[in-house]
Order: structure tokens, then C-alpha cells, then sequence
């Protein structure tokens, strides 16, 4: 029995421990202040990449969106890059481009199959003139001021990509939204405080922006990810790659577990690719900064989850020898807190580990299927956020 419980403790400690140990190194390290050059003076033009494929229901919004920036406009360039759609976005962002050719640079690109985000990406990256790429998906709405903000952090010479915190616009929708809405708080947290100390790994497609001279290319190891997967030549390039608060940017989340559990497999499938490869990188000597944060994802999203499914199996065991084992496990239950946290926790440790056998079966998300969160997306949250 002594070794039974033993083995409880352990494979907690490597699953909930571990995410723990994490919790406080984040909170510890996201009091410090940054050890980045920031400079207000810094004014780089910037190409802004918006891909596109049927977004009529929204991408007016996305064309106001763009249109209240205040960076100089003539240090702005904006390039749309749809991949064939069927619906009326071409047709809306034509009307853009002929209504805004004095104000702004405006491009239209438009391939004549869809192939996916990243090589979409990668057929406008090569009309950009930009010192700064920035990418923007769609559904994602800037801060008017976003670009004055963020931008001055990339004057420093040793950082080579930014990103920024995701906000919800309807977390009041449903329990879903706003159990995401609290996870994707917690993970700015960690994003923040990994970047202050060297740099993080994961960034966010709503607004992630690359220095024109440190990437060639998107996702250059075909990992799926657009930019967390553009983030390993960085780091691999000994460049930092830093989230900050002033970058937020807002979207919608669909209000359904079955659509959050859609999305959640397709990220944790191409976030298991990507640590896949920091792990060969690393093994090679290849990854020149960033190290340690990068052995730290590795344990918390490889390590973890499988400890997590030796908990339960350890768990039941022990119900089965001593059932009193259930008493302290009901009143943790009973604790909403605590419960919705184990919830969260244990439904994103079983979404990495499917996630792990897509990925050595080969399965892979290239092309994604657009989430029902667009009606969601109306005019009146986005006036009231003043982000049209």
C-alpha cells in the first residue's frame, strides 16, 4: 500500500506538480522588469499579412479595424492574401483597395488554389517591404494604438519577433468562453514571464510580428503553425522572440464544448509538432537562445500529460484498495475553484496526449476548418470596444 501511494505522489507531482512549479516561476519571474531596449522613436514601416478564405461575414469589420491605426500611413503596408474564396470577401476588399489607394498602400493578392495559412502567408511575404511583418488573422481586432505600443520593443537588436495576449470579446457567452477566457490569461501570464527571462515559444496568429531580416520564410519546418512554428528559426537564429501586454488584441470563442474541443486539438496537434522539432534542434546544439524555457515546454506538454493518465490509473487503484482515499477527493471536488481548475487542467492533458498520437500517426492540420464563432463577432461588441 505504502508504494501505491508512493506512486500517487510521484505521478501527481510530475502532472499537477509540475504545472504548479511552473505557476510559481511565472509568478516570480513576470515582476521583473525588462531587460529589452524600448524605444518610442523607433518608426519601422511594417507590412501588415491579413489571410482570408470566405470571410464576408466579417471582414468588413477586419477592413474598419485596420483603417483606425495610427501609426504614419505611409509607413504602413497592408496585404490581404485570399486563397480563391467564394463568398463576398474578395469583393469587399476590392471596394477597400479603390476607396483607400491614396491613404495607404493596400494589396490584394489572391492564389488560385487554397493551400493553407502558411502558404498563403509565404506567396504574400514575398510582395512585402516592410522591416516588420506583421500577421493578422481575420476574426482579430487591434487597439487602434497597438502598433505605437508593441513596435518599440523590436527596436532592440536581440529581439527578433513579438507577439501579443489574446482577449476574449464574449466570455460572459457561456461557461466555455469563460473558462478559455481565464486559461488564455493564465498563459499570458507564463508567455510574459518566459519572455522576460530569454523568450517564449508560443505566439498567437491575431497579432505576431517578425523582423523582415531574421525569418525567410513561414513555418520553415512545415510544423503546421504559421507562427509559433515561424518562432523556432528565430530562437534557432539566436534572436529573442518576446509576448508583451501592449499588444492585446480581441476575438470572439464559440460558445460549445465540441467547438473548443475542435480547436484545441488542432493547436495541441501543431504545438506537438513544433516542440517535436525544438527537441531535435536542441539534441543537435541548433537552439542558440532560449534554452532552458524550451527544456521547461518540453516536460510541461510532454512529460505531464502522460503522468497525468499514470494519476488516474494510480487513482482508481487506490479507490479499489482503500475506499476512504475518496473522502479528501470529494471535498477538492466540491470546491469550484478547485474543480473547474482539475477540469481544465486534466481536459487539456487528454487533448495533448490525442493530440501526441495524431502526430506520430502523421495526422496533420494543414488546412482548418473555420470555427463557429463569427456570428459572434457583431458590430455593436466591436463598437463598444471602440475597435471599429
Amino acid at each position: 500500500m505504502f508504494f501505491l501511494i508512493f506512486l500517487w505522489v510521484l505521478f501527481a507531482f510530475l502532472s499537477f506538480g509540475l504545472l504548479g512549479v511552473n505557476y510559481v516561476f511565472t509568478k516570480r519571474a513576470v515582476n521583473k522588469p525588462w531587460n529589452v531596449r524600448i524605444d518610442k522613436e523607433y518608426l519601422p514601416r511594417v507590412s501588415i499579412l491579413v489571410p482570408t478564405f470566405n470571410e464576408g461575414q466579417i471582414i468588413g469589420y477586419k477592413i474598419r479595424n485596420l483603417s483606425k491605426l495610427e501609426y504614419p500611413k505611409d509607413l504602413v503596408q497592408i496585404i490581404f492574401v485570399d486563397s480563391n474564396s467564394s463568398d463576398s470577401t474578395i469583393a469587399q476588399i476590392k471596394e477597400f483597395v479603390d476607396n483607400n489607394k491614396e491613404k495607404v498602400e493596400i494589396k490584394l493578392l489572391i492564389e488560385e488554389q487554397r493551400r493553407g495559412k502558411s502558404a498563403a502567408l509565404n506567396y504574400a511575404l514575398k510582395s512585402c517591404d516592410g522591416e516588420i511583418v506583421i500577421i493578422s488573422d481575420a476574426d482579430c481586432f487591434w487597439p487602434s494604438n497597438i502598433l505605437n505600443n508593441a513596435i518599440p520593443y523590436m527596436a532592440d537588436p536581440n529581439v527578433g519577433a513579438l507577439s501579443g495576449p489574446k482577449r476574449l470579446l464574449n466570455s460572459e457567452d457561456s461557461y466555455v468562453a469563460k473558462s478559455e477566457a481565464a486559461y488564455l490569461q493564465l498563459m499570458s501570464l507564463v508567455k510574459e514571464a518566459e519572455s522576460k527571462i530569454s523568450s517564449t515559444l508560443l505566439f498567437e496568429g491575431g497579432f505576431s510580428a517578425f523582423k523582415r531580416g531574421v525569418i525567410d520564410c513561414f513555418d520553415p519546418y512545415n510544423t503546421g503553425s504559421d507562427d509559433c512554428g515561424t518562432v523556432i528559426s528565430v530562437l534557432e537564429k539566436n534572436y529573442r522572440a518576446i509576448m508583451v501586454p501592449e499588444a492585446e488584441f480581441s476575438t470572439a470563442f464559440p460558445k460549445t464544448l465540441s467547438e473548443k474541443l475542435k480547436i484545441k486539438v488542432r493547436r495541441a496537434n501543431q504545438l506537438i509538432r513544433v516542440l517535436g522539432k525544438y527537441a531535435s534542434l536542441l539534441a543537435h546544439g541548433r537552439i542558440k537562445t532560449g534554452k532552458g524555457i524550451v527544456m521547461k515546454n518540453l516536460l510541461v506538454y510532454f512529460l505531464a500529460p502522460f503522468a497525468f493518465l499514470f494519476l488516474i490509473a494510480t487513482t482508481i487503484w487506490l479507490l479499489f484498495k482503500m475506499p476512504i482515499f475518496a473522502v479528501p477527493l470529494f471535498f477538492l471536488f466540491i470546491v469550484p475553484k478547485a474543480r473547474d481548475l482539475i477540469f481544465e487542467t486534466s481536459l487539456n492533458f487528454l487533448i495533448i496526449v490525442y493530440a501526441i498520437f495524431l502526430s506520430i500517426f502523421k495526422r496533420k492540420f494543414v488546412v482548418w476548418k473555420q470555427p463557429k464563432d463569427r456570428p459572434l463577432l457583431s458590430e455593436k461588441i466591436l463598437l463598444q470596444r471602440k475597435l471599429i
